[in-house]
């Protein structure tokens, strides 16, 4: 089975051309996915065939779960189809040397900008789509009698958070503070939130510190995976809450270990996240041992 494996600031998934593959995806992302016995990644993407976009995304996260969508998923898939020639007669972009790409997920239909460079994708803006705000959609199991719901009190280990709720077609579940978010213990904090009774389908977790009106550095606990260098839905997520918290105006760039990502969004209709991605190297997976034919 032939792979490649693409980052987009540090966010890292392994991209196989499923149209005409058959496999027991979630194990299989498991065994790809480790970093010690597999390939390494966040993430699985699988190409498929769609009857509503250009593309389809399939997408398992490292511990076989599968997700609706990804932000960072989505530029990486995008440059694989595009640099693959898996598309014919693309459109072209907004954007001088630029081309579009519709790509089907569990959440909708996703709209991804390619910019390009020569014959290559350098660097990529996925519309996410509009944020939802009511709490059976995001879901959460909460009653409040405002929406959005921007200052949830959680409790977890003695450590009062506030959170700002949010679906960005996954939950996700967002908390700024005062300190440096290096100082936040996301590792002990993260798994704790993603798994809460309050969220039923568990949710995604960001740790945001404004530095200004224009940039918010912030760290991620990803569903499934664990804290990961990057995560593009999330870094919507917090766009949206700092947006509607009055910390920002509608252009913020999110700052990540993984690198910076710029979120666009004012206020009102879909959120735009646009950011750098590459191909970090391509291989072949052993049949034997796989459940894939």
């Amino acid at each position: 089975m032939r792979f490649s494996k693409l980052q987009a600031t540090g966010n890292d998934f392994i991209l196989v051309d499923a149209r005409t593959k058959a496999a027991e995806w979630p194990g299989l992302a498991q065994t790809l996915c480790d970093r010690h016995f597999g390939v390494g990644a966040d993430g699985l993407i699988l190409v498929q065939n769609s009857t509503s976009a250009d593309l389809k995304m399939g997408l398992f996260n490292s511990d076989g779960s599968e997700a609706e969508v990804s932000g960072n998923g989505l530029r990486c898939f995008a440059k694989y189809a595009i640099d693959k020639g898996l598309i014919r007669n693309m459109s072209s972009g907004a954007k001088p040397g630029s081309l579009c790409l519709s790509i089907e997920t569990l959440s909708g239909v996703r709209k991804v900008e390619a910019c390009m460079s020569g014959n290559k994708v350098r660097r990529a803006e996925v519309n996410m789509g509009l944020p939802r705000f009511d709490p059976e959609q995001i879901p959460a199991r909460v009653k409040v009698d405002i929406i959005p719901v921007l200052n949830y009190p959680l409790l977890i280990d003695r450590r009062k958070l506030t959170l700002c709720l949010i679906s960005m077609g996954n939950p996700h579940a967002v908390a700024f503070l005062s300190q440096p978010v290096a100082d936040f213990p996301l590792d002990q904090i993260g798994p704790k939130v993603e798994i809460h009774p309050v969220f039923p389908q568990r949710t995604n977790f960001e740790v945001a510190r404004v530095l200004s009106r224009e940039a918010i550095e912030a760290r991620v606990w990803e569903r499934g995976v664990g804290e990961t260098l990057s995560c593009g839905s999330g870094a919507s997520a917090i766009g949206v809450a700092a947006r509607l918290l009055d910390y920002t105006d509608c252009e913020v760039d999110i700052v990540l270990a993984g690198g910076p990502l710029t979120v666009s969004w004012d206020g009102v209709g879909e959120v735009l996240l646009g950011g750098s991605v590459e191909e970090v190297f391509a291989g072949d997976w052993p049949e034997e041992g796989s459940s894939w034919k």
